[in-house]
């Protein structure tokens, strides 16, 4: 989430950058998904062949840690580092975006969110 409180989606991993914008996540992904069909429209309306990399692409929507916990805004921050194992004021501070995340503590995350996914999957009233 941008600090204007608006989410950006973008394409770090291919020379054709493609971007997204919106006040929420559906709007973001929906002004990334039109960015795609205009790009390829472009092309094929211009008689150019669509670039290889963008032949058959597909994505994989990620979010950063900040924009994770700021979108699930219900997740306690610091009762969560604690079940991942991290420093609840170093999360806090991934959550502002003020510091560095390294892979390892970014997949201590993901492994505790889809631990506590599978979790609450299990539970039955």
């Amino acid at each position: 989430m941008g600090k204007d409180g608006t989410f950006s989606i973008f394409t770090p991993d291919i020379d054709h950058t493609i971007i997204g914008e919106g006040d929420t996540v559906m709007e973001a992904k929906a002004d990334f998904d039109n960015s795609v069909k205009e790009m390829m429209l472009s092309y094929t309306e211009n008689g150019k062949a669509i670039p290889e990399e963008l032949q058959g692409i597909s994505f994989d929507y990620k979010y950063d840690i900040a924009s994770l916990f700021n979108f699930y805004n219900w997740i306690n921050v610091s009762k969560f580092a604690e079940k991942a194992g991290i420093n609840a004021s170093l999360m806090r501070q991934y959550k502002a975006g003020i510091t560095y995340i390294s892979d390892t503590q970014t997949n201590k995350i993901e492994e505790t969110l889809h631990a506590l996914g599978a979790e609450l999957t299990a539970v039955k009233l």
